[in-house]
């Protein structure tokens, strides 16, 4: 075992990559919202990027290890304690059987990752430990945590002792390369296939106001909301045959208030979709409270494409360091 849930917090659910390789069959991705820190996190510890991880929002868990670990906790910052004492963010640290990790209400962002050396044992269904909570499948029983809950590590960890402080320290990623996670952040967007179903000055509108995120949202979508609405071009219906959406696809319904969708989205939507997020900036609107805003800018796809290339050779480079490490600690 590795950690007994003493609190399991608002939402912790265990997620790995996602359940890939399964959409034509109605089966829905999931996995972590923020995927930069779901794998910065991984990586930190020694981790593969699709190890499972600890996603927890908004109010973390508190947490009693049952061994010595090497854990790492990316992404919002939760004012992370063992026993009482201030824990790092975004670089690997020791746990001790019997330390108390805690967790509190996120002060900054919305969602922080728990990884640790060796990845949780979890349900595996359709080629992915990540939970589902509407299908009830994958993580831990198929939900989130709960009291007196028990998780275990897929592999044995690495030995506290064979762990120098001061390397670990060493061991960080650089607030170069993490996402600039705010309140109201701007977010890149690629025009969607019926964007110009929509009049100009709905177009207008959503690269120039800010849309609320409102309490109605999760991990399935964001519902947005702004003044005035979002139109078709008179005499257009907002029913349509059902196409692909994706995680990041922008529909508007007939209520004229966006839908963002996010990591738990359905395969096929309904709704014209007025855009899409970019990939490299899921993770800014992942962090994202309700009650937070959003911006939208305008892209081409080619720069879409850049950014990811970039983010994923920040990732690559990152994971390529620690592991070196860590061989070298053994």
């Amino acid at each position: 075992m590795s950690f007994k849930v003493i609190k399991p917090g608002l939402l912790s659910t265990i997620q790995d990559e996602g359940r890939n390789g399964f959409r034509k069959h109605g089966v829905i991705v999931a996995g972590p919202m923020d995927r930069f820190a779901h794998r910065a996190a991984n990586m930190l510890v020694g981790n593969g990027s699709e190890a499972a991880a600890l996603e927890m929002t908004l109010q973390g868990p508190i947490l009693v290890a049952q061994k010595d670990m090497l854990v790492a906790i990316c992404g919002a910052d939760m004012g992370a304690e063992v026993d009482g004492v201030a824990a790092p963010l975004w670089q690997p640290f020791i746990l001790l059987s019997g330390n108390e990790l805690h967790l509190r209400y996120a002060a900054h962002g919305c969602r922080a990752y728990l990884a640790v050396h060796g990845g949780f044992k979890a349900n595996y269904v359709l080629g992915s430990h990540s939970t589902y909570q509407r299908a009830a499948i994958g993580g831990y029983e198929g939900r989130a945590l709960r009291t007196g809950d028990v998780l275990e590590v897929e592999m044995d960890g690495l030995a506290s002792e064979i762990v120098n402080e001061v390397e670990l320290r060493s061991k960080f990623v650089s607030s170069m390369i993490r996402p600039d996670y705010r309140d109201n952040p701007t977010i890149r967007i690629v025009r969607g296939k019926e964007a110009s179903l929509f009049t100009p000055n709905s177009w207008t509108r959503l690269l120039s106001q800010s849309f609320l995120v409102t309490s109605q949202s999760d991990r399935m979508g964001y519902r947005l909301s702004s003044n005035p609405k979002l139109e078709l071009e008179a005499g257009l219906s907002y029913e349509m045959i059902s196409e692909a959406v994706v995680a990041g696809t922008i529909q508007v319904p007939s209520s004229g208030q966006p839908i963002l969708l996010m990591a738990d989205c359905q395969t096929t939507g309904g709704y014209p979709r007025i855009g899409h997020v970019i990939t490299a900036d899921l993770p800014l609107v992942a962090q994202v409270k309700p009650g937070g805003q959003l911006r939208f800018q305008e892209v081409t796809h080619l720069e879409a494409q850049e950014q990811l290339l970039l983010q994923a050779m920040d990732l690559k480079l990152l994971g390529v360091g620690v592991k070196a490490w860590l061989r070298g600690l053994g």
